[in-house]
């Protein structure tokens, strides 16, 4: 490949993924004119129109589009193999981006993120907030934190946390309206209060197990929310009753503001996992991250 072809390429990934000729302008450090005269040379000799340009917006054609998800994935690979250099120095640098649900961002990541940042001054962690499964590869970050039955297979996962466990609670004058449910198929006579999943668009499913028996339920109610924290505030104020790891509501159970159903059907399952993936090379900033949330 010739090496203004390289370049060239790595205009178009920055002009696809900005969706703008201007933020990919402002990235690369050279001006819009340049980089529009960029992607025309690279068309005529492609023979293809890999770009469509509207006066507000720019987007990958079908062409486009198959060499973004031809070549992104490697120029990335490339981009963390030169990150992975500063291996070298004596001292990690970087940033480092994961993904996760508030609850394991406030219960573990947070809390070991601490003395990890205090001890390595020069790297950087961004942490979004995001309850879906988000791909970390298209994403662009370099981790995630889920449940551990939720990580695909082809992803490394270092445990990072204890098993879990949700409960359902309601508070004593939402049951003193409404009998506590006895299986988990009552909940649908209920006023329940749903999670909506952001990425994936729709409600999270309770789901149960007792014996071996599996069961999912779809709840109704008048509220969703989609943090946890202001479905436990919801239910602490009888607003109906909510499903949420045992941790959250642990301090209102004891205090009697929250009361616990269906405990027998809510066992204990896989705690959280840090996952990344296989085919990269961590720089020593990550491999340290690593070590600071495994679980011991």
């Amino acid at each position: 490949m010739q090496r203004e072809t390289a370049a060239d390429l790595v205009a178009f990934l920055a002009i696809a993924r900005a969706g703008s000729f201007t933020k990919a302008a402002v990235t690369l450090g050279v001006s819009q004119s340049a980089l529009s005269h960029t992607i025309r040379g690279l068309e005529a000799r492609l023979g293809l129109r890999l770009l469509a340009r509207t006066t507000r917006s720019v987007a990958p054609t079908e062409a486009g589009e198959r060499l973004l998800a031809s070549i992104g994935p490697r120029f990335d690979d490339i981009a963390t193999e030169l990150a992975a250099l500063s291996d070298l120095r004596d001292r990690p640098s970087g940033t480092i981006r994961i993904t996760c649900g508030d609850h394991a961002a406030e219960t573990i990541l947070i809390p070991r993120l601490v003395p990890y940042l205090t001890a390595n001054r020069e790297v950087s962690v961004e942490v979004v907030v995001d309850y879906g499964l988000t791909d970390i590869v298209t994403e662009r970050f370099d981790a995630g934190i889920r449940l551990g039955e939720q990580v695909d297979r082809d992803m490394v996962a270092v445990r990072i946390g204890p098993r879990m466990r949700m409960t359902v609670v309601g508070a004593p004058d939402y049951f003193a309206r409404n009998a506590p449910p006895v299986v988990p198929p009552d909940l649908t006579k209920h006023e329940c209060i749903n999670l909506r999943l952001q990425t994936q668009g729709g409600f999270y499913a309770w789901e149960f197990a007792r014996d071996g028996h599996q069961v999912n339920v779809r709840v109704t109610g008048q509220l969703a929310f989609n943090r946890t924290p202001q479905i436990v505030h919801a239910a602490r104020l009888g607003m109906g009753l909510a499903f949420v790891p045992e941790d959250r509501a642990g301090a209102d159970i004891d205090a009697g503001s929250l009361i616990r159903v269906l405990e027998d059907w809510c066992p204990a399952f896989d705690g959280y996992h840090l996952y990344y993936p296989s085919r990269r090379q961590p720089t020593l900033a990550f491999t340290l991250l690593v070590d600071a949330l495994r679980w011991r």
